[in-house]
């Protein structure tokens, strides 16, 4: 319905804590973007992180990002921050930049917590410009947007539209 359209049609693999394997990943992937996918949001194994198989998470987004590759779509790694100490998520954010990935993404949504300013400014003294930043989760707010964005984020992804009113009150900032 959306082909010919300037809107995107983005669908995540691996949902909801990334533990199916890097060839389900993959094949979801593959799917998607022959079904019309232009960006794909892939779930980290956080088993895997958690358990320092850190070669399991490296070759798992990177299993994924050659099918993104091939069909020209982007790929944002969702890391979950909530679910992850600071060191897991420098860990995390160091192997997303180190395979490549377009985007570190914070959340799912699924979880019990969603982006934080300390997470979007710790993802970013990781991976600098190398990868983009991806907000998502708890975003409620024209504030909340601008100080995620200030924070080091590149995306956001919000819960509630942000109205022309929270626009009107950001006193020109954005």
């Amino acid at each position: 319905m959306l082909k010919g359209s300037q809107v995107k049609v983005c669908t995540v693999v691996g949902f909801p804590l990334g533990a199916t394997t890097a060839e389900v990943k993959s094949y979801e992937a593959s799917q998607a973007i022959q079904n019309g996918a232009e960006e794909i949001d892939m779930v980290i194994n956080i088993g895997a992180l958690k358990n320092k198989e850190y070669a399991v998470v490296y070759d798992d987004i990177r299993k994924v990002l050659n099918v993104c590759r091939d069909g020209k779509a982007l790929l944002k790694v969702i890391i979950e921050t909530c679910l992850l100490t600071d060191e897991e998520k420098e860990n995390a954010a160091q192997i997303v930049a180190e395979v490549g990935a377009d985007f570190v993404k914070t959340s799912t949504g699924f979880s019990t917590g969603g982006a934080t300013m300390p997470d979007v400014k710790l993802i970013k003294a990781i991976v600098g410009n190398k990868v983009h930043i991806k907000a998502s989760g708890g975003i409620r707010d024209f504030a909340t947007a601008c100080a995620m964005i200030e924070a080091g984020a590149d995306r956001l992804g919000t819960s509630k539209l942000i109205t022309k009113e929270t626009v009107n009150d950001s006193k020109g900032r954005y």
